[in-house]
């Protein structure tokens, strides 16, 4: 293995990929094999870093709403919440805020048009957090016994500010059904009639289906106790990541007794489904894209071919001096590995300026302003796709290496055996 790569190989692999050819069409397949590396890598980089730009707006997205990591109940719709558990969450290192929530299905009936929907309760601080991070200066609720409604929620079922509805359970039927033969439980079970306060526009999933309100009236529509909530939103400080807080959350959980039956949830594994999307998104784009650098990597083994068929005399004279089939083969190899790895420096470099310069200026817009909420195509580089790609790049170079690194060991043998017949 190591014949393959020593130093008199690496260096004469040097002098074969920048020395002046004979030939200038070996120049020029060259050329275009450096320049189709240069091109698949940059397309390959800059069309993943979209995709990641579209996958972390759609977290921020969810993330006004929602928290990076929540703890939740594993088998029951709620579980019993108190200060101490709430402290203990808050002096976790880079904890920033552990809020309580209440969230469930429930039926909105109003105006002959019934919606299953989903109810959110939020703390007063979730609320002016809400109101802060959508730039809003009027409360959400106006009464205590008031709701927020998605913009295409209340679109599609006619609501309107102080329009009045009917909000309950699902649970709530079923217990009326199973009271039938039990009259006196029924006058204890009554329907909240609430009126539309305000509606609010922050991600499809959420405008579409999602009702806001406070956790009093949250805990009465989805029959839970006092003290009783789905779960607590748990947000990290300023420069801490999902991940690391998972990582605390999970240390700290082995360290202390949490209510039974809960377990920690992040963001990624609440909405499994819309993220997985994106991320087969991406990795098929990875698949296809990388089609264009095999392209380009094939014109580099007629490069390397032709370059063998010339340097014939040359393979005769270092196999004279010594130099064994693996010693040959080595200087092929490694002069495509060194053109894949130009390539790859250069399409990275590429690359990583026409993201930037998209992350600071927005040089390609989106084709309409008012069917988006951002302006121009957002962009996140990410160091371990960089990676994934460089290295991709550089092995298939040197994947199509191997058969013309054979063919100039064959020609330096065939042509040793025809000096020897002469």
């Amino acid at each position: 293995m190591l014949e393959f790569f020593d130093r008199p190989s690496l260096w004469i692999a040097r002098r074969f990929s920048f020395a002046p050819k004979r030939f200038r069409i070996i120049n020029a397949i060259s050329a275009i094999s450096f320049a189709g590396i240069v091109i698949g890598v940059c397309t390959l980089l800059v069309v993943m870093s979209v995709l990641n730009g579209f996958q972390k707006l759609a977290s921020d997205l969810f993330l006004t709403l929602d928290s990076p990591v929540q703890m939740i109940s594993e088998d029951s719709p709620g579980f019993m919440v108190n200060s101490e558990l709430l402290e203990s969450l808050r002096r976790i290192e880079g904890v920033a805020s552990a809020e309580p929530y209440l969230e469930g299905e429930a039926v909105l009936a109003g105006k002959g048009k019934n919606e299953l929907v989903t109810l959110k309760g939020l703390s007063p601080l979730a609320e002016q957090r809400l109101m802060r991070l959508t730039g809003r200066q009027t409360p959400l609720f106006s009464t205590p016994a008031s709701i927020s409604a998605g913009e295409f929620l209340a679109y599609r079922t006619g609501l309107y500010q102080n329009s009045v509805v009917n909000l309950f359970s699902p649970e709530l039927i079923r217990i009326s059904l199973a009271s039938l033969s039990q009259p006196y439980i029924l006058s204890a079970l009554r329907i909240a009639e609430v009126s539309v306060s305000s509606t609010f526009t922050l991600q499809k999933l959420f405008d579409d289906r999602f009702v806001l309100s406070s956790n009093a009236l949250a805990r009465e529509v989805l029959l839970l106790g006092r003290s009783e909530y789905s779960g607590i939103d748990i947000r990290p400080r300023k420069g801490v990541s999902e991940k690391e807080l998972a990582a605390r959350l999970t240390e700290w959980q082995s360290l202390n007794q949490q209510p039974e039956g809960t377990r920690f949830r992040t963001l990624a594994e609440k909405y499994r489904d819309i993220f997985s999307v994106m991320e087969l998104e991406k990795w098929v784009s990875f698949a296809v894209l990388m089609l264009i650098v095999l392209v380009a990597s094939l014109s580099l083994t007629g490069s390397l071919a032709m370059t063998a068929i010339d340097k014939k005399r040359d393979l005769f004279s270092l196999r004279c001096l010594g130099m064994g089939s693996g010693g040959l083969m080595g200087i092929f190899m490694m002069q495509g590995g060194l053109t894949g790895l130009a390539g790859t420096a250069g399409g990275v470099g590429l690359a990583w300026v026409i993201c930037r310069m998209q992350e600071l200026f927005g040089l390609v817009r989106l084709p309409s302003k008012s069917a988006f909420i951002i302006e121009a195509y957002p962009v996140s580089m990410e160091m371990g796709d960089f990676l994934a790609v460089a290295c991709a790049a550089i092995l298939l170079s040197l994947a199509v290496s191997i058969y013309p690194a054979r063919n100039a060991a064959a020609i330096a043998r065939s042509q040793s055996l025809a000096m020897k017949s002469i």
